[in-house]
């Protein structure tokens, strides 16, 4: 045995001896040994292979995935029911100073990882934050040194002193109750086991006072655990990739770099400019024939001058479309989860918490399909059905956050989820492919028919109105619905409000393909880009979740960013649902990914819905396509449409067309991209006021 394989072995047996929920056998153990080696990250597929990048090949895939499996068991029938009990005992305030402590008797195994590193500036901050927090912080219940002195932490861990120290990473595995590790981030934990006093410590008060807050810290990985089950086709393959972002990010400091500062201001705003004054060259580029291709502009070139805008929304700090569209993050009611309790306790009445889950069966023998609802007490309210982005399930933030909005103005709210997610597929018969708005609309009107008859016997409702209500994909699921509705009444609908819908379907998918286009694939300056971009979007998710007046009208990224971002989220969505329609098995090995590594949104539409978009025929183009809903948009009264004149999934050509069609039926922002201006008050005024002309409305059915 050599020595680096003497000293995990033994660094091995050390982290068993002292953590009573691990069990490795001896077979383990020489596997993991046997596995301390160099991550092979070749990259030979079409769009970033994220998971191979970061973790390189799953070697053990097949045990990963049951082993996977087993955690899921094992948290959600031991571990959950444990913490929303401590949660439902202690209220939120002191679950966090019990972390905040916790945090802070760990300061040894920080600073010895600062110290391997040679990180002098790191061992000088983490000891003033120690002393500071110890002191004034009354043993590190609280936090001064961040809040007064503004000396941030610097979250090393052993793991990131051994890479320093040359140590390879190894494969990645998933071990019993560890979830994600590798052979070198065991030994990191279990050098920092012997850096804590309390290990060597042995009575049933000290065991119950290390279980205590066993308990609280890991209490705080419960919503990721829940998202990751409930948001994800294959949760597996998601956590490998979170994991090894994460460790790739701390292993080389990227979180201790600074994002905000000047300098990357200057930067973006170069990079914006450079893009803005790239516009004219693009529009010399070389265009396919085709009739949907005649019409596609380079991603950007987008701003609509001939249409008059309804809305102006004045001070809006425009950037790239791209980026323009990432700020429908900032759509957020800040009173949403307030609660003193942890999210998971029992006495927790925030409203998020107070809107239920339900399902219905769309078709025997396929999985029930899950919804989300909250009624007023007026069981006669008027209702409002939502129909969400592009891949986006019941719960989505977006939808929670329009519930709020709607609830206030006095309607009950029906949350449904994408019909272009995973959830959906997997409701309707095997081997359905969801994408095709005219075909998926009948199954749309289907589930929406059945979570109002489910509700009407539950609850004995009777709305006195309905209004079904959509963005971006949902919004053009909302209008081909709309116009079934005008041909056959089924759902009783007095309103459709379509928000930012593609008007091309095909159009779209290409935009969105343009996203990830002249990407590096493989190459370290991806991986970089990727991982910075990531830490970006932490920080500032830490810097709106921790500010009571969030107020930011500039993204702090470059156009780059902006589309290493969509295109992740993007590319998920899609693989998920390739994922479920292939009916792959969640604990076997599959080369799955190989496939979708390589498939385009303009691959996925030939390949499962028949499309190509080289030979359309015109009458195939009006059913993907809202100008193929003409009659529908001239001749009824019962809908509307926001749009802003800069959104890059469409064109000038298609807007002017909707335009004519619609007439005063469509509402005009001067810029916010896609979804982009949804957290600006001028819209959400504009459409309460809608809805609040709904008793005045005439419809043609």
């Amino acid at each position: 045995m050599n020595f680096k394989k003497h000293i995990l072995s033994v660094l091995l047996a050390f982290l068993i001896t002292f953590n009573p929920f691990l069990t490795i056998n001896a077979e383990q153990v020489e596997i993991i040994s046997n596995n301390l080696q160099a991550v092979e990250t070749t990259q030979e597929s079409k769009y970033p292979d994220y998971s191979k990048m970061y973790v390189g090949n799953d070697k053990y895939e097949k045990f990963n995935r049951k082993m996977f499996n087993l955690n899921t068991k094992l948290n959600k029938y031991v571990a959950r029911p444990v913490h929303i009990l401590w949660s439902s005992i202690m209220p939120k305030f002191g679950i966090d100073r019990i972390r905040d402590a916790y945090n802070n008797i760990e300061y040894p195994k920080r600073l010895a990882s600062c110290i391997l590193q040679k990180d002098g500036q790191g061992a000088k901050a983490e000891t003033l934050r120690f002393l500071t927090n110890t002191t004034l912080g009354l043993g590190g219940l609280f936090d001064p040194a961040d809040k007064i002195l503004k000396i941030k932490p610097t979250n090393e861990n052993m793991e990131q002193a051994l890479g320093k120290c040359k140590l390879k990473q190894g494969s990645y595995m998933v071990m019993p109750c560890l979830h994600s590790c590798t052979p070198r981030s065991l030994c990191g934990r279990a050098l920092e086991a012997a850096l804590d006093p309390a290990v060597y410590l042995a009575s049933p008060i000290v065991s119950l006072v290390k279980f205590g807050l066993m308990v609280n810290r890991t209490s705080y990985m419960q919503p990721l655990a829940n998202m990751l089950e409930t948001t994800f086709a294959d949760p597996y393959d998601i956590q490998k990739k979170l994991f090894g972002l994460e460790s790739y990010i701390k292993g080389e400091n990227i979180d201790r770099k600074v994002f905000f500062d000047l300098q990357n201001k200057a930067e973006n705003k170069i990079a914006q400019d450079e893009f803005t004054t790239g516009f004219a060259s693009d529009l010399n580029n070389d265009l396919d024939n085709t009739a949907v291709n005649q019409e596609l502009l380079p991603l950007g070139e987008n701003i609509i001058s001939e249409i008059t805008p309804d809305i102006v929304l004045d001070g809006y700090k425009v950037q790239t479309p791209v980026i323009d569209s990432m700020k429908t993050a900032l759509f957020e009611k800040p009173d949403i989860n307030k609660s003193m309790w942890n999210e998971l306790s029992i006495w927790n009445r925030s409203f998020a918490k107070r809107i239920k889950t339900d399902s219905v069966e769309v078709f025997p023998d396929r999985a029930e399909y899950n919804f989300k609802y909250i009624l007023q007490k007026d069981k006669n309210s008027p209702l409002v059905i939502i129909y969400p982005s592009i891949g986006e399930n019941a719960g989505t933030h977006h939808s929670v956050v329009f519930a709020k909005i709607f609830y206030d103005a006095g309607y009950s709210v029906v949350m449904q989820g994408s019909h272009f997610h995973w959830e959906f597929a997997k409701s309707m018969p095997e081997g359905y492919a969801p994408g095709l708005p005219d075909k998926d609309s009948e199954n749309v009107r289907l589930i929406s028919s059945k979570i109002i008859d489910k509700l009407q016997e539950k609850y004995q409702i009777e709305p006195k109105e309905r209004v079904i209500v959509g963005t971006s994909f949902g919004a053009m699921m909302t209008l081909f619905v709309a116009d079934k509705e005008s041909k056959d009444n089924t759902l009783n609908i007095d309103k459709f409000i379509a928000i930012s819908p593609p008007i091309s379907l095909l159009y779209a998918m290409k935009q969105v393909d343009k996203n990830s286009e002249n990407l590096d694939v493989g190459s370290d300056n991806v991986k970089n880009k990727t991982a910075e971009t990531a830490t970006k979007v932490l920080l500032l998710t830490e810097e709106k979740n921790n500010s009571k007046n969030f107020n930011k009208e500039e993204l702090p990224f470059t156009d780059e960013e902006g589309k290493l971002i969509t295109t992740f989220v993007m590319r998920q969505k899609l693989s998920d649902l390739i994922f479920t329609i292939e009916n792959i098995p969640k604990n076997q090995k599959t080369d799955i990914y190989e496939t979708i590594n390589n498939m385009s949104f303009g691959d996925y539409a030939e390949k499962y819905l028949g499309l190509n978009s080289e030979n359309l025929s015109a009458e195939t183009e009006k059913t993907v396509s809202l100008l193929g809903l003409g009659e529908y948009l001239t001749n009824n009264d019962n809908y509307k449409i926001y749009h802003s004149l800069d959104d890059y999934l469409i064109n000038k050509s298609q807007l002017s067309k909707l335009k004519t069609l619609t007439g005063k039926h469509l509402t005009c922002l001067n810029c916010g991209a896609h979804l982009g201006f949804l957290y600006r008050k001028e819209f959400e005024d504009d459409l309460i006021k809608e809805l609040n002309k709904i008793n005045n409305i005439s419809t043609a059915y």
